[in-house]
């Protein structure tokens, strides 16, 4: 990185302006104070978009996330956007994926912090998303143009991602997940770490419920993650739209079902629940897995 500081940064900065990114060095005014207090601070970043103001909280868990984890990441992201609290996270697949689109839908702001370089969107099917983050907040990676994702740059990414928040919240992980990383580094920079209780039976709740064991603050609401920012709770608003369809009441929260559960549960023919979910998932209200059941969307609300 000095190298690049000292001979490649100008063309790559030139570069990059078409893409909309630009270099953020540590000595610059608007750099991340927190991240500069890191055991290990990063020499710069390259930034796209505006990072926002305001206290900042991470939701990380596994990549491949149940039903339940992803469903529970969208919440909390939600939530804690609406208050006006920086959701932070890495734009992987699973629980990172569900936060940033929790955050989204309430308007941002969210921020995503990259384990490859600039120009090289990981995973690639999260273009879409990524666009999005960056219109609501930014997109951050220490990694110059053209480094591609490997392995080893994501724990060092994690320490940028714990260094930049107060709370950090592990929704889902295994024992040997990234997300405990991020933790153990959180803890050691002096950051608060909470987690979001799991099955016993569930192999990605290992990781949270260890986290709890050892004493970590259980994450059961959003409002539980702003009582430790000192700010004050929710206010959900009531739900004016009347009773729920037969169809989406026959979806259980944090889970994805089968065709035939819901018809069963219904009392419907599957004809009329197919047609009944397709309605429901146009409208943004349940979401259908790759392969092929259905879950209830709290971004869709």
């Amino acid at each position: 990185m000095r190298a690049l500081l000292a001979h490649e940064l100008p063309a790559i900065e030139e570069s990059l302006k078409t893409l909309g990114w630009h270099f953020l060095a540590a000595g610059d005014a608007s750099f991340p104070a927190a991240l500069l207090a890191l055991s290990d601070p990063p020499l710069g970043l390259f930034m796209r978009g505006a990072l926002p103001a305001g206290p900042a909280v991470a939701l990380v868990g596994a990549r491949h996330a149940s039903a339940y984890g992803r469903e529970v990441a969208e919440h909390f992201g939600r939530e804690l956007a609406a208050a006006g609290v920086v959701v932070v996270s890495g734009m992987a697949r699973g629980v990172d994926a569900a936060a940033h689109r929790g955050a989204l839908a309430a308007g941002g702001p969210t921020v995503a912090f990259w384990g490859a370089g600039p120009d090289q969107v990981y995973p690639r099917e999260h273009d879409r998303l990524a666009e999005e983050i960056a219109a609501h907040g930014c997109l951050l990676t220490e990694y110059p143009p053209g480094a591609p994702p490997r392995a080893q740059h994501f724990p060092e990414r994690n320490r940028l991602l714990a260094g930049m928040c107060q709370v950090v919240v592990v929704v889902e992980a295994d024992e040997r997940s990234g997300a405990l990383i991020t933790a153990r580094l959180a803890l050691e920079e002096g950051r608060d770490v909470m987690a979001v209780p799991g099955s016993v039976f569930s192999r990605l709740s290992v990781g949270p419920n260890g986290l709890l064991r050892a004493g970590a603050a259980p994450a059961l609401a959003a409002d539980d993650i702003l009582a430790v920012l000192g700010l004050p709770p929710t206010r959900v608003a009531a739900n004016n739209d009347g009773e729920e369809p037969v169809v989406l009441a026959a979806l259980p929260h944090g889970e994805a079902v089968t065709v035939d559960h819901v018809a069963a549960q219904a009392g419907k023919t599957i004809a009329e629940v197919l047609q009944a979910l397709l309605e429901l998932e146009l409208a943004g209200r349940v979401v259908r897995e790759p392969d092929g059941r259905y879950r209830r969307s709290l971004v869709g609300r």
